[in-house]
């Protein structure tokens, strides 16, 4: 099977996956996630599906927080092997170990937050703000007590 993206015997811009992979014949890792996201626009297109989405994403979430918790633990220890972490400069090993530890749990944080803002965007998007009046004055929404007029100010004007 010929490589679809490259001629046969073309190495320029190549790195060496695609050049291994056109060697035997079959695609790189690359080009499948790549052709795959280009088969799935139109499907995805048609059907957001922010639940099953986020499901798979909190499954993901549960699945990954054991092994990147005793991943972060591990780093940690080892930073901290000796006590070499007490007196470490910033960008010495030790430190740098510590700041991977605390990353490796900041990306499930942080895919979590962005989980659920997909959601709230889809199940409970931000209310428009209310528009104001010919008058210049915003109402209250229905159902409330109207807005109270503005208080004059009183003594004197503030300097510059």
């Amino acid at each position: 099977m010929q490589h679809p993206d490259f001629e046969l015997y073309d190495n320029a811009g190549r790195d060496g996956d695609q050049i291994a992979a056109a060697h035997f014949g079959i695609a790189t890792r690359d080009d499948l996630l790549r052709w795959a996201r280009r088969d799935a626009e139109p499907f995805l297109t048609q059907h957001p599906l922010p639940a099953e989405v986020s499901a798979v994403t909190q499954r993901l979430l549960d699945i990954a927080q054991p092994a990147l918790s005793a991943m972060s633990d591990l780093l940690v220890a080892i930073a901290r092997w000796g006590g070499r972490h007490r007196f470490a400069e910033q960008g010495s090993p030790p430190k740098l170990l510590l700041e991977a530890a605390g990353r490796s749990l900041s990306v499930l944080a942080v895919a979590d937050e962005a989980d659920l803002a997909v959601l709230r965007a889809k199940y409970d998007p931000a209310p428009a703000p209310p528009k104001a009046p010919a008058s210049g004055r915003r109402q209250a929404p229905s159902g409330l007590p109207p807005n109270p007029p503005p208080t004059p100010r009183t003594g004197s004007a503030p300097g510059r």
